[in-house]
């Protein structure tokens, strides 16, 4: 657990990720979105719903060290663009930042917080939220084929390819947490959340081959969005 704790935070990088690292994925992002969600909540006590939205959207870039939101960043920058596969790869390994990558980082934040400011704090919600999030991208490693010829970061990921003992164990949290935080619609954003992100995948592997890092962390955040957008939906 303290690995992927490692990973996926900013607390404690001593020991790098390995197979294993993927079982705790649905744990620690539990953990995460539980941490943002308090945020969130203690927040909404002390300021406005618009102000406390902009603070949990804030903790959330904070604990994840902003991982995920460069791998959506990069991810838009090679994958919609129009090119040769292999320069798809130069263009997501740039540090530079292109129109693609802007324009989607934009969005995304925007709308995140927009949904963040349209409804009532749960905690729990955004525990199930995350946690499936993390879940997709434990589910990739194990079932998807890496794009890149054993080179970039999620390569030190590469194990056993069996996904379906994390895929289960994620998927039952993400939904018990989800449907704690707001019912059946709670355990709905999270089916979203995890179509949404599954869809990036396929669409990441059409594009590259298999996925990289980046695209574990664009799965992850649009997954994230997808949920959060459905939840703040006026049923």
């Amino acid at each position: 657990m303290n690995r992927a704790i490692g990973f996926l935070t900013i607390f404690g990088r001593s020991n790098p990720p390995n197979g294993s690292t993927l079982e705790w994925f649905p744990l620690v992002g539990a953990l995460v979105g539980a941490l943002v969600g308090a945020v969130w909540w203690g927040a909404d006590r002390l300021w406005p719903h618009a102000l406390a939205a902009a603070l949990a959207l804030a903790a959330d870039l904070v604990i994840t060290g902003m991982l995920h939101l460069d791998g959506l960043i990069d991810s838009a920058d090679g994958v919609l663009s129009h090119m040769e596969r292999d320069r798809r790869f130069e263009v997501m390994s740039d540090p530079t930042v292109g129109a693609f990558g802007v324009s989607v980082a934009i969005i995304v934040l925007l709308t995140r917080w927009a949904s963040f400011a349209t409804m009532v704090p749960r905690v729990a919600l955004i525990a199930g939220l995350w946690c499936v999030a993390r879940t997709v991208m434990a589910v990739t490693v194990r079932s998807q084929p890496y794009a890149k010829s054993n080179e970039g970061l999620a390569s030190l990921f590469i194990g056993p390819r069996a996904w379906i003992s994390v895929g289960l164990s994620g998927s039952i949290l993400a939904l018990g947490l989800g449907g704690l935080g707001d019912g059946v619609i709670g355990v709905l954003a999270v089916l979203i959340a995890g179509l949404t992100g599954a869809g990036v995948v396929a669409f990441a592997r059409r594009r590259l081959g298999g996925y990289t890092g980046d695209v574990l962390g664009a799965a992850g955040v649009l997954a994230e969005t997808a949920g959060l957008i459905f939840a703040a939906a006026r049923w």
